[in-house]
């Protein structure tokens, strides 16, 4: 009697294989003709990963995002015209976003995670098989960080945890005229918000509502600002009752009209 048994490599009818994932969408971010041609041709080697779209600098990068709709923004720093960190925080709105940049400062660090970057990674610091698995795991929320990168973000929280959270008036990184006008905009109204507002939020309430106002959830604040999504709530609750609000939409709403008629502009 002939042996019916399946083939070891034989996939029986009633149990088909299970669907293969949708390929990772990328969009490569890069001033750097070169960096941005390597990058895009060591992506797409891989299977599981599409490179959708490229951009020279930030403001392209955002106009690409908006017609391509990537999953992942590999983001560089330092671009002409509209830099990475100012195009970040609209960018972060709908993908996300991993620093990929030959700027090491911690400054500029910290400045990527208030923004919402959901990893950093500097080059000469990682493999292709790192950066690799970095693209597929920050989908599934999973933070990477090369060397330089993770030494400025344990500085700035073993800075935190000696600090008191409510004494914490003072943002996070420390401005340069170097930097983006954008963020320099928000730290003065992180700084200057009790009193100026009449509203009285404190240095830390001003800096979260300026996150709430940028379109980020709980949980991207907590990173950004090194708290824990338990105080970020009770932040939030005490800015709900300063401003008079119910919900974040009413209180982003008063926060901006505010800026805008006490004349501090919105960045």
């Amino acid at each position: 009697m002939p042996d019916r048994s399946p083939h070891p490599g034989a996939v029986h009818p009633l149990f088909p294989p299970p669907p293969r994932p949708a390929p990772v969408r990328v969009m490569v971010a890069d001033d750097n003709p070169v960096v941005r041609a390597g990058l895009t041709a060591l992506l797409r080697d891989r299977d599981d990963i599409d490179v959708v779209a490229e951009a020279a600098d930030g403001r392209e990068a955002c106009e690409a995002a908006a017609r391509h709709r990537p999953d992942v923004v590999l983001l560089d720093v330092r671009m002409p015209g509209v830099d990475g960190l100012a195009a970040l925080p609209h960018l972060a709105r709908t993908a996300h976003v991993l620093m990929l940049t030959y700027s090491h400062e911690a400054a500029v660090v910290r400045a990527a995670l208030r923004g919402g970057a959901g990893g950093y990674l500097v080059h000469g610091e990682f493999t292709v098989q790192e950066l690799v698995s970095a693209v597929r795991d920050v989908t599934l929320g999973r933070a990477h960080f090369t060397p330089t990168a993770a030494t400025a973000v344990l500085e700035q929280l073993q800075k935190s945890a000696t600090a008191h959270d409510e004494a914490d008036s003072i943002p996070l990184i420390s401005l340069t005229s170097e930097e983006p006008l954008s963020q320099l905009q928000s730290t003065v109204r992180a700084s200057g918000a009790e009193g100026e507002t009449g509203y009285a939020l404190s240095g830390r309430e001003a800096e979260i509502m300026d996150l709430i106002a940028s379109g980020m959830n709980n949980r991207q604040i907590a990173a950004t600002c090194f708290i824990s999504e338990k105080t970020v709530k009770n932040h939030i609750n005490r800015i709900f009752a300063k401003l008079h609000s119910s919900s974040r939409s009413e209180a982003a709403a008063k926060w901006l009209g505010t800026a805008g008629t006490s004349g501090r502009g919105v960045g």
